[in-house]
């Protein structure tokens, strides 16, 4: 009994297999779409949060186009899109407190501080830019049958390529030390970092005060609508599940460049192919596709997203679970995201005409019949599968190369 109970406190308080979860978010992902009639996104509804900020400074919003197009009214308390972001955080943040990951960690540096503010700003702009982040223009995008997603798709992962090399540049290089722990092993000194004396009473508080927050939630979602009460269930799911497998989008692409691994990416992979599945089915019970603008706006946001993402240290979904963490370097990246929207907000009306309106909104169902979209989304996903193989048979087959020469040379 004894071992059974260690067995169940041990699975929820270790790691998950980013692999598994990355599918289960594919699958629950389609459900949120036939449910609540909207995809799993996050920057629009960041989006209307800037708008919110700028309504505080006694802006007038009403005048910009933008926010007329994301439905920007109301609260985040009355939007799916709202209960369900908070439901993340939650989520998250009770991940974390069942993972004992919840510690206080500052920026080591102001050269960290720069890179989070930055690289979430253009995070943010060009997520928007592109009508979708890592979630509605990618993982969450690709499954609708939009053209735009796949425009955003590619030149994200150029943009993150870009990326790795922008943040190997002396700008960004800081001087972190390490130190030697008891256990003869290395680590980066962090001398921010705060630890409770009582850190188990503080555990127990945290995750207390956790509960209320996600009751509170639940029964004002549910007070309000079903909708919002379902939305806000799936928030927390995804939240929490996120959190527990660490999936981070600008992990999987940079772990791709730098190291040649594709465990992460390839579970995105995964999940957007069974997501297609289930979306494919609920479009086909009458649910309306999203489909977006496959235009210049796709390609240059998802560049734009891409280099800020790696500068940034975390995507959409990898900046709020780690938030929840206690780093404090993805809150000012969250700022960042907000501040970037609220600039694309300002910059939409000259923007668009050029590289917005003028062209199509392109579902491939449409455009090519249901079976000729089916076969071409998964063929891309099959390519991109293939593509990440390749990468990392080379870089390994390269490292062992280098490595053999190098015998030789010693020889």
């Amino acid at each position: 009994m004894e071992q059974k109970q260690n067995k169940f406190i041990s699975f929820f308080s270790n790691a998950w297999s980013p692999f598994r979860v990355t599918v289960i978010l594919g699958v629950l992902a389609a459900y949120y779409f036939g449910i609540t009639g909207t995809f799993w996104a996050v920057t629009g509804e960041f989006t209307r949060w800037g708008g919110s900020i700028l309504q505080l400074f006694g802006i007038n919003t009403k005048h910009f186009v933008y926010l007329k197009m994301i439905h920007f009214q109301g609260t985040p308390l009355t939007r799916v899109d709202g209960v369900m972001i908070l439901g993340m955080f939650l989520g998250a943040f009770i991940a974390a407190i069942i993972s004992n990951n919840v510690k206080l960690r500052l920026p080591t540096s102001w050269v960290r501080v720069f890179q989070a503010l930055f690289g979430g700003m253009m995070a943010g702009f060009g997520a928007r830019l592109a009508m979708g982040c890592n979630l509605a223009a990618f993982f969450t995008g690709i499954p609708q049958f939009s053209l735009h997603a796949w425009f955003f798709t590619i030149f994200t992962a150029l943009g993150t390529y870009i990326g790795t090399k922008v943040i190997k540049l002396p700008l960004f290089q800081t001087h972190a030390k390490l130190i030697k722990n008891t256990n003869g092993k290395s680590s980066y000194h962090l001398p921010n970092y705060v630890n409770s004396a009582h850190k188990r009473i503080m555990h127990y508080l945290l995750f207390a005060f956790a509960i209320i927050l996600i009751v509170l939630l639940m029964w004002g979602s549910f007070a309000k609508t079903e909708l919002l009460g379902l939305a806000t269930i799936f928030g927390l799911t995804f939240g929490f599940l996120l959190e527990k497998g660490q999936v981070c989008f600008t992990s999987a692409f940079r772990d791709l460049w730098i190291a040649g691994r594709t465990t992460m990416i390839d579970g995105i992979l995964a999940g957007m192919a069974i997501g297609t599945i289930g979306t494919f089915a609920y479009i086909k019970l009458g649910m309306p596709a999203k489909i977006f603008w496959a235009g210049p706006n796709a390609m240059i946001g998802g560049l734009i997203f891409g280099i800020g993402i790696v500068v940034a240290g975390g995507c959409e979904t990898g900046w709020m679970y780690r938030s929840m963490e206690g780093q404090i370097h993805f809150w000012i990246v969250g700022l960042g995201n907000i501040l970037g929207s609220i600039l694309l907000v300002y910059t939409w009306k000259y923007l668009a005409p050029i590289l917005v309106y003028k062209f199509p909104k392109v579902n491939l169902l449409k455009q090519f019949g249901d079976m000729g979209g089916l076969v071409i989304t998964f063929t891309l996903l099959l390519l991109c599968f293939i593509f990440t193989s390749i990468w990392k048979y080379r870089f390994f087959k390269k490292d062992s190369e280098k490595e053999g020469l190098i015998q030789n040379g010693q020889d």
